[in-house]
Formats: structure tokens, C-alpha cells, sequence
């Protein structure tokens, strides 16, 4: 039984209904998929403030952002954020994967990994031949790609910084371009690539609209699951397995609706403690970044999508042809390099984006591009060490979590963030960027100094929407939720696969591994 058809809980259930013998429920609190804008690349614009298919959650103030508040957008529909997000696929630094062995997590190191990597993956090749067979097409895009790549590139040059073909490659670090998870121009989620082979194999239900309200434990052992479906409530025996894939935020409130999370503060919600374990919805991390906008010398995307003739013109290239800006992501150019000295590897992911949207608006909650051609500059560091928590709020189900990130809390991050917009302003200093530039939007990287490049960036950073670490995997009892194999402490037939087990955060977008932790996931279930 596995809950949750987003990312994780697609690949589990094509791999554990392999055989064609096993059943497999799924069980998904949003509808179904089949959407224009889900479908159509650049429909994530359309999709980041839609309610029918986004949970729209709010994280509370943290004082390290000047007390703001932040809007986290999670998928909630088949496919979970894989059916919503900018489609970036990206594995992160081989030495991510490493911290995590180093931790104590035998057999997740980056040769451990590595193959699950290559299992879920047909890479595609930029004249779309096909360099690597398997379910989840990554596409190389470059020739697609925004005249403004050259510029890029060139910053690159200028700055005597390395430039890379593949950040999924041998060598991720340096400038380059990000491959994206098309298919024939539409989204290739994970419920295209995974679940629909599932299901058509006739081993797997899936049951959408189907919200779970807790786990059931019974003699310290996971039963089944009762849930909620067209106003009506439901309950169904698991004869295996519970498998958890609702997400980093829902993962860690299910398992405490259940009885199992913080002893004292299930007990003030007056939940009865199954397991007192404080380390469920501890050690939340997420990446932050901060958007630098430019009014452009060059045509961008906002002059194509702005205007009625270039949408017009735009959208039929798109509906005859599966091409164009429609079938591409807004997210095209980056780069993943090191910006504080003495470092061994990328500390800091770079955007180059050939569009902006709510320019110097950090709090959007819509995206409309700017009325101007205008492209943007971006960064991330990439290993914040600031935990933050993810509890339930209420005893009933149907209440969104209390999210507290806690960002850039540490004197690490912030000294993060100086280094990572000093970087930045290097590039936008150099004779390429300059040559774009007509004037900045907002906060001039230019004419900051250290201390008003922190200060804008409390003022301005933003998730970048990759929450993990609140059902940790490690090897201490009283500071991890599930173990090596994912199964959750103290409870048994019971496990936890989705972004939540992640020991740290990854150096990237994080849509990538919590594929690959579901595809070793499925064999560690199969091996018994």
C-alpha cells in the first residue's frame, strides 16, 4: 500500500508491480493529471497558484528572512510536484551522496546511487537520439534554448570559469544548460514515466481524491491505513507493507496523526503516542535563493508572451508542432560552481533566466511576466545547514501542517549567501552581461556591499521548493526516523520513501534523487 502518487510513490508502484503478482494500492489525496497546463511545459506558471492541483501551503515567519512568512506550492494530484514544477532534472553533486554514507547510511553512497540514477533515465541527446534506455526521458534542449545562451557562455569565458555539457555528467560543475523531463514537448512527470505502466499491467489500483487520515498500528505494526473519499470514510487492510510517499511536508504529519512523532506535543493535540520519537519532522531543510531582474537590450520570452500575436503565434507553434517556448522550461541556462574560497566542491547554483516575473517581488504568489523584455540572475547556496520543523497543527486530518523552516539561521548560511552574490555580481559585471543589461529592476547587485548584500537577501530570498530531512534516515535511534532500509523506527511493516528520508540536503533540485531513492527503495522491498 503506498501513499501518495506523487514522484517516489510512481516508481514504487511500477517497480513493486513488476512481476505482474504483486498488488499494489496507491492512494492519492488530488485528482487526476490530465490537464492542459499540467501537460504543457510552460504551464507551471499556470499551475503555481492553482488549488486544484497545489496543496498552496504557507510557512510561518522565520526571523533570519526579517520574520516573513513564504508560500510553498506542493503538488497535489497524480504525479504529486513532478506534475507542477519547472521540470529540472538535475542528480546534484556526486560528493552529496557521499555525506550521506559518511553519516552512517551504508549502501548510499555515490557508487551505491549511481546506478539507480542510470535505471530511471533516457537521456536524449540534443537531435533527439537516444544515449541511455529507461522510463523518464531527460532531454538535453540546447539547440531549443534562447538565443541568450551565447551571452552566458561568454560570461563564462570572460570569468575564466569552467563551462560543462552535462551537469548529470562526469564533471557537473561550471556553466551550462539544464536538461528538462519532455517527452515529444509535453511534461514526462513521473506518473507518465512510472505509474501508467503500472497500472496498465492490472497488479495496481489507484484510488485518487482518497485522503488519508493516519496510519493504523496495531501491536506495533503497520495494518493498513483509513482514509476519506467522497465525504466518506474508508479503511484498508495492507498485507505487506504501509509505504509512505506523501512528501517531505505530509510524510512526517501523517506518521505523527498516527501516534508517532514528539511525545509531548502529540499529547498536547491529544493523540495517543504510539512512539515517542522527536525526530519526526526535525531537521527540515530547503534551498533559498534570491532574484536579481534586468530591463534587457535583447529581446526575451516576456516580448514573445506578452504581446497577443506572439502568444498567438507562440501557441500554434506549440498545439501543430510540439515545439517552441511552450515546450520548454522557464529554466534554462545555470551553473553549479564554487564561490567560497578553499571549498572541494559547487557550493553555489547559478539561474540565468531569458524572462522575469513580479520582478523584486519576493512574496508572489502569481507569475505574470514583467511588461518589459527583462531576464534574470540568480542564486542559491547549496548545502544550507539551518533546520527548521514540520508538525501536525491539529488532531484533524484536513489542517495544513505548522511549517517552520527556520531559514538562514546559521552563521554558515549567511556567510553562504555573501559569497554566492559576490559570485553573482562578477558575472553581471562582466562586458556579456553588461552588454544586456539596460538598467536593474530593483536592487542593484552593483552598488551593495557585503552587509546590504545579506540585508537583501533577508529581505528578498525565496524557496526554491525543495523541503527535505523531516523523517531523516541515519543510525541513531533518537535522531532519525526510518533506518538504511527505510523502515520507520519501533514500528514494523511500515516505511517512509520520499524526499523526507534525505540525511541533507542535495546540492540541486531534488525531484532527481527522490527518484532514485524510490528506485533502491523498491529493491530494498523486494530483497525482503
Amino acid at each position: 500500500m503506498i501513499v501518495g502518487a506523487g514522484s517516489a510513490g510512481c516508481v514504487l508502484a511500477e517497480r513493486l508491480s513488476a512481476d505482474g503478482r504483486t498488488r499494489v494500492l496507491v492512494l492519492e489525496a488530488g485528482g487526476g493529471d490530465d490537464r492542459f497546463w499540467i501537460k504543457t511545459p510552460i504551464g507551471y506558471g499556470r499551475t503555481f497558484a492553482d488549488s486544484t492541483v497545489n496543496w498552496k501551503y504557507n510557512a510561518e515567519p522565520s526571523p533570519g528572512l526579517d520574520g516573513r512568512p513564504m508560500y510553498w506550492p506542493r503538488g497535489r494530484v497524480v504525479g504529486g510536484s513532478s506534475s507542477i514544477n519547472a521540470l529540472v532534472y538535475c542528480r546534484g553533486m556526486p560528493a552529496d551522496f557521499d555525506d550521506w554514507r559518511a553519516l552512517g547510511n551504508a549502501g548510499w553512497g555515490w557508487d551505491d546511487v549511481r546506478p539507480y540514477f542510470e535505471r530511471i533515465e533516457r537521456r536524449v541527446a540534443p537531435d533527439g537520439g537516444v544515449l541511455r534506455e529507461g522510463p523518464l526521458d531527460v532531454k538535453d534542449v540546447t539547440p531549443h534554448l534562447h538565443p541568450l545562451r551565447e551571452s552566458w557562455l561568454a560570461a563564462a569565458a570572460e570569468l575564466g570559469l569552467p563551462v560543462t555539457e552535462d551537469f548529470n555528467g562526469d564533471r557537473p560543475e561550471g556553466f551550462g544548460c539544464y536538461q528538462i523531463t519532455v517527452r515529444d514537448g509535453r511534461r514526462w512527470s513521473a506518473a507518465d514515466a512510472f505509474l501508467r505502466p503500472a497500472l496498465a499491467r492490472g497488479n495496481v489500483a489507484l484510488q485518487t481524491e482518497a485522503l488519508v487520515r493516519r496510519v493504523r498500528i496495531e501491536g506495533g505494526r503497520a495494518t493498513g491505513v483509513d482514509y476519506v473519499q467522497a465525504g466518506r470514510e474508508r479503511s484498508v487492510t495492507a498485507t505487506r507493507e504501509v509505504i509512505l510517499c506523501a512528501g517531505a511536508v505530509n510524510s512526517p504529519q501523517l506518521l505523527q496523526l498516527s501516534g508517532i512523532g514528539p511525545g509531548a506535543r502529540l499529547a498536547g493535540l491529544g493523540i495517543p503516542v504510539i512512539r515517542d520519537n522527536p525526530a519526526v519532522g526535525a531537521h527540515l531543510q530547503d534551498h533559498l535563493a534570491v532574484v536579481y531582474s534586468y530591463k534587457s537590450t535583447r529581446a526575451t520570452l516576456n516580448d514573445v508572451l506578452n504581446s497577443w500575436w506572439g502568444r498567438t503565434r507562440a501557441g500554434l507553434r506549440y498545439l501543430l508542432t510540439r515545439s517552441g517556448p511552450l515546450a520548454l522550461s522557464v529554466n534554462q541556462f545555470g551553473g553549479f560552481l564554487r564561490a567560497r574560497p578553499g571549498v572541494d566542491r559547487a557550493d553555489v547554483q547559478l539561474y540565468f533566466n531569458p524572462v522575469t516575473y513580479g520582478a523584486g517581488d519576493a512574496s508572489r504568489r502569481r507569475i505574470r511576466l514583467d511588461p518589459f523584455s527583462g531576464f534574470y540572475l540568480c542564486f542559491q547556496p547549496t548545502r544550507p545547514t539551518s533546520e527548521g520543523r514540520i508538525d501536525a497543527a491539529s488532531p484533524d486530518f484536513r489542517q495544513p501542517p505548522r511549517i517552520a523552516p527556520n531559514y538562514l539561521s546559521t552563521d554558515h548560511d549567511c556567510e553562504d549567501v555573501i559569497h554566492g552574490a559576490r559570485l553573482l555580481r562578477a558575472i553581471a559585471a562582466t562586458p556579456s552581461m553588461r552588454a544586456l543589461i539596460r538598467e536593474p529592476v530593483g536592487p542593484d547587485l552593483a552598488r551593495m556591499d557585503d552587509a546590504a548584500l545579506l540585508a537583501d537577501f533577508r529581505a528578498r530570498a525565496a524557496t526554491v521548493y525543495h523541503p527535505v530531512g523531516t523523517c531523516r534516515m541515519g543510525v541513531d535511534p533518537a535522531d532519525s526516523v526510518v533506518d538504511a532500509r527505510l523502515a520507520v523506527r519501533g514500528v514494523e511493516r511500515l516505511r517512509v520513501v520520499d524526499a523526507s528520508v534525505f540525511p541533507t540536503v542535495t546540492s540541486a533540485n531534488t525531484n532527481a534523487p527522490t527518484l532514485m531513492v524510490a528506485r533502491k527503495a523498491a529493491d530494498l522491498i523486494l530483497a525482503g
